[in-house]
This record gives structure tokens, C-alpha cells and sequence, in this order.
């Protein structure tokens, strides 16, 4: 195949400033959107009360809220489970006393005949998920920009984490949209992503590190993006190719999973899509950038040493 021909139809790097102005207008809006709407939280980050009411036959979520409406609640969410829709959790944000719980298991045992399963987070429960989720998030960072530093260069490593969480950022700016709830499916979700990404990137970079060994000599930023425009069209079907099988996946699991896969399912599409194109259009632009600024300073030395003193 020839490349260089490849790269007078698909020219990345010339658009490469479209794609930085695009993602930092897209993760700016984010940020206000989160600082304004915020996420919607689930029950797993914030002190509350799940009900898991059992039926022996198909139950529907109106027919759940109005028996809850029965004894004076109203629950701020319902999802169905089980192979028949027979099992329906309901969660009360802030939770339920004492005796609203015992009036809602005394109801629900005379409807269908079973006594609901009631579990309670309290607020110190909640911010010690929500912290180790955090923690977990940037210790897989942490652990991440040290393998690809030690497996390439600093650089690269810098590169992927820049990619990291402006995916992250991503999928948090598309919850705060359209406030989907964030539990922990969520950051399994992101989690899984961070692993697809990264492994994405480190393909992207493998080829890019491949190349320039094929090169005499780099010198300047256009040699540098010789190299890069070539690796990113060897990628690219092979980025394309990967995240539609993975998609088809997600997406199946999104429509046919339920309602207590929907949030896991619909992150990971959401994460699938951000992480491909941040691995394309923004580590291996911004390892680009990065790497024509240290030759800069590197020929600059190198005119300094070479200079006769004066």
C-alpha cells in the first residue's frame, strides 16, 4: 500500500487544531453543565433506602409506584429485574424511617405474598464509595502512565493520560445531559473504558514509535507529522474495524439488557466512541506537539554548545 498516497486523501494532522478547538468547547460546556446541573446520583453515592419487591408473576413499574402510593411513598426511582420482570427496586433518596419501612413490607407481603428485601446506604456508606471510586480512577491513571513511560517515553505517556480524562470528561459531560443515573455500573463502565482506550492509544503509539525508527533522521515538526499522518492511516481501520464489533456488543446490551444493565451499557457506547477518536485525534496529536517542542529545545542546545565563545 502506499502510504504517501494514503496521506494526501486522509491528512490528520493538518485538522488538528479543529479537533482541539472541538474538544475543548465540548468538555468546557461540560464542565458547566456539571457545575450547573451536576450528575444524578443514585442511591449508591448518596444516603437512601432500596426496596426489592418479589412477585410470583410480571409486575410493571406503574403498578409498583401505585401500590407505593397506597401507604403515603413515592419512590424516586423504579427498575425491573429478574427473567420475567417479577422482582421491582425502588429507591427512596434520603431514605425511609422505621416505621415507613415496616408499613411497606406489611403492604407488600399481603399483595403478593412476600416479604420486600430493604437495604439502607448511609451517607458515610455513600462518600466512601464515591472516594474510592475516585481513588480507583486515578490509581488505574497513576498505573497507566507509568507502564507506557517505561514501555516508550514520558512523552507518550503524558499523551495518553491528557486522552484519558478527556474521555472521562466526556462520558461525565453526556451524564450531566441527559442525568442518567450514576452508580456503580457507571464507574465499572468508565473503568472498562479507560482499559480500551488505553490499549487503543498504545496501538496507535506502537505504530507511531514503529515508524520512526524507519526514519533516517526527524528533525522538525514536519517530519514529526509525516510520521504520525502515516501511523494514524495505518490505525485507522484497525481502530474502526474494533470499536464497531465492541459497539454492536454495547449496544445490544443497551437495548436488550434491561434496566439494570442500561446505565453500565450506555456509558460504555458513550466511552467506546470517545476513546477511539481521542486516541486518533488527540494523544497522537498531542504526543505531536509535545515531541516537536523537545526537538525545538534540543536543536537550540545544540546551536548554544556549538557556538565559539566570544
Amino acid at each position: 500500500m502506499n502510504f504517501d498516497h494514503e496521506q494526501t486523501k486522509l491528512d490528520f494532522i493538518k485538522h488538528r487544531k479543529k479537533f482541539f478547538i472541538f474538544s475543548a468547547v465540548f468538555l468546557l460546556t461540560g464542565v458547566i453543565l456539571l457545575a450547573t446541573l451536576g450528575l444524578n446520583l443514585g442511591i449508591d453515592f448518596q444516603s437512601g433506602t432500596t426496596i426489592d419487591v418479589m412477585a410470583e408473576e410480571t409486575v410493571t413499574a406503574n403498578e409498583i409506584n401505585e401500590h407505593f402510593e397506597e401507604v403515603g411513598l413515592t419512590p424516586d426511582d423504579i427498575t425491573l429485574a429478574g427473567e420475567n420482570n417479577e422482582i421491582g427496586r425502588a429507591s427512596f433518596i434520603g431514605g425511609l424511617n422505621q416505621e415507613e419501612t415496616l408499613a411497606v413490607q406489611s403492604h407488600f407481603e399481603d399483595v403478593y405474598g412476600n416479604t420486600p428485601n430493604v437495604s439502607t446506604v448511609t451517607p458515610i456508606v455513600g462518600e466512601e464509595l464515591a472516594r474510592n471510586a475516585v481513588i480507583s480512577v486515578l490509581i488505574a491513571a497513576v498505573g497507566i502512565i507509568l507502564y507506557v513511560t517505561v514501555r516508550f517515553e514520558f512523552l507518550y505517556g503524558i499523551s495518553a493520560i491528557i486522552a484519558l480524562f478527556h474521555d472521562a470528561l466526556f462520558i461525565l459531560a453526556i451524564f450531566s445531559i441527559v442525568q442518567m443515573e450514576v452508580n456503580i455500573p457507571f464507574i465499572a463502565a468508565v473503568l472498562t473504558i479507560i482499559g480500551y482506550s488505553i490499549n487503543d492509544t498504545i496501538v496507535t503509539f506502537d505504530r507511531i514509535r514503529e515508524n520512526m525508527n524507519f526514519e533516517k533522521r526527524v528533525k522538525d515538526f514536519s517530519d514529526l507529522a509525516r510520521v504520525v499522518n502515516k501511523s494514524l492511516v495505518q490505525t485507522l481501520a484497525r481502530s474502526i474495524n474494533t470499536v464497531l464489533t465492541v459497539l454492536f456488543a454495547a449496544g445490544a446490551l443497551f437495548i436488550l439488557g434491561g434496566e439494570g444493565l442500561r446505565t453500565f451499557s450506555f456509558a460504555l457506547v458513550v466511552g467506546l466512541v470517545a476513546g477511539t477518536y481521542s486516541s486518533l485525534f488527540i494523544a497522537a496529536q498531542i504526543w505531536l506537539v509535545l515531541k516537536s517542542r523537545q526537538l525545538k529545545k534540543i536543536r537550540y542546545r545544540k546551536v548554544q554548545t556549538e557556538q565559539p565563545e566570544a
